[in-house]
């Protein structure tokens, strides 16, 4: 039972849409992320997947509609639900991620920026 400040995790790395994990709890994995431009368009069939800004503007595309947040706000999205993040303006957007440890990068998409396993920070 550790203190885990956001802050300073984030400063242990420059890496882009490479999450890093900072905790665990009942089988879920807290992630926090560093991310700018455009990620691929992508799925997780079984997990949820939710998203917290830090620092800068995240928009999430889906089929439908886009969804815009900033510092403060989060967004759940449901297990299935196709979607693709992307930052605006050349931005650099800090954001946590809550998913299970099953949860895939990319879902079934294979991509040049798919990660098949997190370090642990």
């Amino acid at each position: 039972m550790k203190k885990i400040n956001l802050q300073q995790k984030l400063s242990l790395f420059k890496e882009q849409w490479t999450p890093k994990v900072i905790a665990e709890l009942n089988g879920q994995q807290v992630k926090l992320a560093k991310i700018q431009g455009d990620f691929v368009w992508h799925n997780h069939a079984q997990e949820d997947e939710m998203f917290y800004i830090i620092k800068g503007e995240l928009y999430i595309d889906f089929p439908e509609h886009t969804v815009e947040l900033g510092p403060g706000d989060m967004v759940v999205v449901p297990a299935g639900v196709e979607h693709r993040p992307r930052t605006k303006d050349g931005q650099e957007v800090h954001l946590m991620l809550v998913e299970p440890h099953s949860t895939k990068h990319t879902g079934e998409v294979e991509h040049e920026l798919t990660k098949h396993s997190y370090d642990w920070i």
